[in-house]
């Protein structure tokens, strides 16, 4: 799908193929806003007696036909005082989507459906809507389905022309890396596992700015005494691997800030000897949702050039069974020297992300945030809609909400409490990887985690469990499948930090 800004209406004559137009409802229920229109579609919207049914109610949809054979779609909107950035995003993700395989060109009057004082992110948003509900994961089929919309014509007015093809430029890049982290999440276990994971993400950040790459494989993490990272990997057929990537911007001085991405990458997660039933097997291919967060992020940010200089850190395995896999019981040392007591071996991701922060301590960042589909308990306290933020510092928490709010994603901070830290005490080790109880689950496994992090750097965690995949409730995403959530919430932290 290609988008093209255009100042012009020359072709208005001759006719397009299809042109979309906004419609607002108006208070008095017997009347419609269509003031913005050109005269011509009023006029030719007016003759038609069907049209005095149409409110421009949110979602509602009028065809109607111009001298020229044109075909005019009016997309109510709702009333205009009410319309937001994420309605735009949702309303144009609807229309998308109808209009996808009937139609090869469109025109949207964008200047029209921009809100007041904020023309670019309302021409952002609209741009979302149509790239991000256009993705389709059909690398596997045999038979593809063909997209019959090929041409999106974005018609501003003059003025306007500079904002647009700024947010056309930026958009293109989000969302590109929003669809790149769906496709690894999507991407088959046996296909996409820790070596070919790596390799993939080597090989696309070679197309990044100002990107470095270096892979560290088993040897490499015995050297850096990565015990509990070690150990999930024990039973696992494929080495484990921690991608280590930093991007600098163009200008570095004392006052750049250093901000390290952390991921969890497991590949597959059959719950190692404390095996999964096979209703709970299903689709841990997504277990890696974190890893590729981050990843799609910091490509992003790379490729927005960003001003602060950013590391990303992906802790990559499965969690596999074999004779040498780790069992209930033992008691592993981790990177920072603590002991700790595996009493469950499907609670691996906290011992991959606990070496990782560890070794993002040691870089000396001014912040680390972490993101991993860690806990089901956070699918029990904030539902599949929203992303749980725990953290050590105030400031980022806002900051981070900040973000979340700013690009219509959900995130709730949870607490992370002495009770909670003690729960984590082992009688025979410094640490046990599960507490006493279910309750608490997501916040218990962040008290966890703080034990690696450096206290004097901000640190937060990101349990995305809930909102990796099948967003069904947001039309711009997949109702089954990776969703590619908090890639626009990370994003803009760290483009406007």
């Amino acid at each position: 799908m290609k988008f093209i800004i255009s100042t012009s209406n020359k072709n208005e004559k001759q006719g397009h193929e299809l042109v979309i137009v906004p419609a607002f409802k108006s208070k008095s229920k017997k009347a419609i806003n269509i003031s913005d229109w050109d005269p011509s579609f009023k006029t030719a919207f007016n003759k038609i007696k069907a049209s005095k049914f149409f409110e421009g109610a949110k979602g509602q949809i009028f065809n109607f036909q111009l001298e020229n054979g044109t075909t005019v779609l009016a997309l109510g909107l709702g009333e205009r005082s009410s319309v937001s950035l994420e309605i735009l995003r949702c309303e144009a993700a609807n229309v998308c989507k109808k209009i996808l395989n009937q139609h090869s060109e469109v025109v949207l009057k964008i200047s029209q459906f921009a809100l007041k004082e904020d023309f670019e992110r309302s021409v952002s948003s609209v741009i979302q809507g149509f790239l991000l509900s256009s993705y389709k994961f059909e690398k596997h089929l045999s038979s593809k389905s063909e997209q019959k919309l090929k041409k999106v014509v974005l018609e501003v007015d003059s003025k306007d022309s500079k904002a647009a093809k700024k947010a056309l430029q930026e958009s293109l890049i989000i969302c590109e890396s929003v669809n790149f982290c769906r496709d690894l999440v999507n991407e088959p276990p046996n296909i996409l596992n820790s070596e070919t994971y790596a390799k993939l993400v080597e090989k696309d950040s070679k197309k990044l700015n100002r990107v470095k790459v270096k892979v560290l494989g088993r040897q490499q993490l015995k050297k850096e005494k990565m015990g509990m990272f070690l150990s999930v990997n024990a039973g696992s057929a494929y080495e484990p691997r921690l991608v280590h990537l930093t991007y600098t911007p163009k200008k570095v001085t004392k006052k750049t800030k250093h901000i390290v991405l952390v991921g969890k990458g497991l590949t597959f997660d059959t719950g190692g000897y404390s095996l999964k039933p096979s209703g709970s097997m299903m689709n841990m291919k997504f277990d890696m949702a974190g890893s590729s967060t981050v990843y799609s992020a910091f490509r992003a940010a790379s490729l927005l050039n960003t001003d602060v200089k950013v590391t990303c850190l992906l802790g990559i395995t499965d969690n596999a069974v074999n004779e040498k896999a780790t069992m209930p019981d033992s008691i592993v040392t981790a990177r920072n020297g603590k002991t700790v007591e595996i009493l469950n071996t499907d609670a691996e991701g906290r011992l991959v992300l606990g070496d990782v922060l560890s070794y993002a301590s040691d870089l000396k960042p001014d912040t680390i945030i972490d993101a991993a589909t860690l806990t089901g308990a956070c699918l029990v306290s904030l539902g599949h809609e929203m992303c749980g933020l725990m953290t050590n510092s105030d400031k980022l928490a806002n900051s981070l909400l900040e973000s979340a709010k700013e690009v219509d994603e959900y995130m709730w901070q949870l607490p992370i409490i002495d009770p909670f830290r003690k729960d984590m005490k082992s009688n025979i080790a410094d640490l046990k990887n599960m507490g006493g109880s279910r309750f608490g689950g997501t916040s218990k496994a962040a008290a966890f985690l703080e034990n690696f992090v450096d206290p004097k750097i901000a640190w937060a965690h990101l349990d995305i469990a809930g909102i990796g995949d099948s967003q069904s409730h947001l039309p711009y995403c997949p109702s089954k499948g990776a969703s590619g959530s908090i890639v626009r919430t990370l994003t803009h932290y760290l483009t406007n930090i």
